[in-house]
């Protein structure tokens, strides 16, 4: 858990296997699912574009190499924006 508020939680999680849904199911399953998810999201979500997912760094072995290969991306705007937000309304309900 990285940050809580009111009706969200920020949480960073790291993933064993690429298998399709998996951080998805797992989180709806614990009571947290994510905002924006379509199929095992809440109904009441937070204005954006999409699921509030995001692969802060991807790593595999390539094929032929056998070279490790990781790649990062920093938090898309929106997702920056979004939790601005969130914080400046927090500090407003404390």
């Amino acid at each position: 858990m990285l940050e809580r508020f009111a009706d969200y939680t920020l949480v960073s999680c790291r993933l064993e296997t690429g298998r399709t849904h998996q951080i998805r199911v797992h989180m709806q399953y614990i009571g947290h699912p994510l905002v924006g998810d379509p199929l095992y999201g809440p109904k009441k979500t937070i204005h954006g574009n999409g699921q509030f997912l995001h692969a802060q760094e991807l790593g595999f072995e390539h094929p032929r190499t056998h070279e490790l290969m990781i790649f990062s991306a920093p938090l898309p705007e929106v997702f920056e924006k979004t939790l601005r937000t969130l914080r400046v309304n927090q500090s407003l309900e404390s």
